[in-house]
């Protein structure tokens, strides 16, 4: 991805309510509420079913996106978001933010493009734009033992223990996002992809 002057959407994927807050499937709210502070944005605005904040991240103009829809439906807000300012092809500027099941705990990947692999908000964003074209920035959840029910796992809250080692997963997700910025996908993915 070449920086230039364009705008992008940053979307992290979560779910809204404050039951689901401080969920594994949350941490692209997390990120976004990370990037949020770092700026001193405390305001969004209510867009295509989103809470949306405009931001300058590393010389870049964001939208700071976290959509309202639950999970499954994300692609609605992206592709209302997308649509509703003319924004490039969604590979040129657009960045998701999601957990990952299959990485894990605390891993990063960066991919610029690639499969939901499961991952509903991803399948959602992919059939909405009918292209899997687009920087995904993934945070690993899974386990070190094997779960029953992934989707009860995915939904419940980190284990209050595992506080500060999700903040400082947070912390090194977000300088990652600042690296695709200001670097581009490519080299942030050589950076991050292998620590």
């Amino acid at each position: 991805m070449a920086i230039g002057n364009r705008q992008y959407l940053i979307v992290g994927l979560g779910n809204p309510g404050k039951e689901y807050e401080w969920s594994r499937h949350n941490l692209g709210f997390m990120l976004i509420d990370k990037l949020s502070s770092e700026i001193g944005i405390d305001k969004y605005r209510r867009e295509c079913q989103s809470l949306v904040a405009r931001a300058e991240v590393e010389g870049q103009v964001a939208k700071l996106v976290k959509p309202q829809t639950y999970m499954n439906l994300s692609g609605e807000a992206v592709a209302c978001l997308q649509a509703k300012h003319k924004l490039a092809e969604p590979g040129e500027n657009l960045i998701v933010i999601s957990d990952d099941l299959a990485l894990p705990f605390g891993k990063i990947r960066i991919r610029a493009r690639g499969s939901a692999g499961g991952h509903n908000g991803l399948k959602s964003i992919i059939a909405a734009l009918g292209t899997n074209e687009f920087t995904r920035l993934r945070i690993g959840i899974q386990p070190e033992h094997p779960i029953s029910d992934s989707k009860r796992f995915v939904l419940d809250a980190f284990p209050s223990a595992a506080k500060p080692e999700v903040e400082k997963i947070i912390e090194r997700s977000a300088e990652a996002l600042r690296a695709i910025l200001r670097d581009g996908v490519l080299k942030a993915m050589t950076e991050y992809n292998n620590s």
